[in-house]
């Protein structure tokens, strides 16, 4: 993947935003890693000190320093696992926000890796809400999945609706939102969990079998490459630009009111198929006849995904700051990392 990243910053004219962050001190684990490295940036843009906490398995080292030079003072890196109290402590010292954004974040890997999945996703969690409730944060804000909603077919999706996580992955990030709740009501610390809906966008990895789907359909079909669709493409995702993510992890660190754990969805509130993703792609790289092969279901995998984003309106006043459409033009505008051909073969 290239080495640079597209900083992400809100609108000049959001006052707010800028002068709740400006000089504030706060903590994002996974900050080097794709969605992490974007809110890190944009923290950094709005004036924050930014203490990253990685250990770097799943980022370039690169995307880090990259920040860190471009944003002198104002981001620094500690370099180790949200499993290590001591990294923990460090990264967090002085911060009053933590954005917890490290994890294993793959279905199919957490399917190969299940105790690893759930020894880093929810042992993690707990560290990190330890770690910020010892240091004196007074607010965590915590990446979880819309993957909790698992196979119910009642959409859109609401907060509300009983949970039914298929995977070992959605099970590790749903045990991590009653961690923050239970940190909120019984310590004090403010949290809330923001669900969010398969998150693109500029720098996501392409070239890995676990790697998010537009990342990867989009390098195979500029490659020349056929896509692997699991199942018959019918199946859908809410589909949000990670401008969106970012956008809602400011609102929910600066939100003014106290927060209790609560969880909310983060997405752009539309569904789009597998197959009319890839005819959208296809149109908008020039791939006339793009090659589609079909493989069976995968397990852990949910058939629908469409997010209700009222609450987190409601909350922390989010709103979709790109639509799918205007999110996958910017990606794809931006430049799409090429993949290595050499794995090619293991992609689908």
């Amino acid at each position: 993947m290239a080495e640079s990243i597209v900083p992400i910053s809100p609108s000049s004219s959001d006052d707010r935003l800028r002068t709740f962050y400006a000089a504030r001190r706060v903590a994002v684990t996974g900050g080097a890693g794709f969605i992490g490295s974007h809110l890190t940036s944009a923290l950094a843009e709005l004036g924050a000190e930014v203490s990253v906490i990685d250990d770097l398995s799943n980022s370039s080292v690169s995307r880090i320093v990259g920040l860190i030079d471009r944003y002198p003072g104002r981001v620094s890196l500690v370099e180790g696992s949200i499993l290590e109290p001591a990294a923990l402590s460090e990264a967090f010292e002085r911060c009053g926000t933590v954005f917890h954004q490290a994890a294993m974040v793959s279905v199919p890997r957490s399917m190969e890796e299940p105790e690893r999945t759930m020894f880093v996703n929810t042992l993690g969690t707990t560290r990190v809400a330890q770690a910020a409730r010892a240091s004196g944060a007074t607010r965590l804000v915590y990446a979880a999945s819309s993957s909790a909603y698992g196979d119910s077919e009642e959409l859109p999706k609401r907060e509300d609706m009983p949970e039914r996580p298929l995977s070992p992955y959605a099970v590790s990030k749903l045990a991590g939102e009653h961690v923050v709740r239970a940190w909120a009501t019984g310590f004090g610390l403010d949290g809330v969990s923001l669900r969010y809906f398969n998150i693109f966008g500029e720098g996501q990895p392409a070239d890995s079998p676990y790697s998010a789907v537009i990342a990867r359909f989009a390098a195979l079909l500029q490659a020349g490459e056929a896509v692997t669709v699991f199942g018959d493409g019918e199946q859908s995702r809410d589909f949000t630009h990670v401008t969106n993510a970012v956008r809602a992890n400011l609102l929910a660190g600066a939100a003014p009111d106290r927060l209790n754990g609560q969880v909310v969805n983060i997405g752009c509130g539309q569904a789009t198929t597998i197959s009319r993703l890839v005819r959208r792609l296809a149109d908008r790289l020039g791939v006339d006849r793009p090659q589609v092969e079909h493989a069976p279901d995968r397990a852990g995998d949910v058939r629908h995904s469409h997010a209700d984003i009222a609450a987190a309106k409601n909350l922390l006043g989010y709103e979709p700051v790109l639509t799918f459409e205007q999110g996958l033009d910017q990606m794809l505008q931006g430049g799409i990392d090429p993949i290595d051909r050499g794995v090619i073969g293991k992609i689908g």
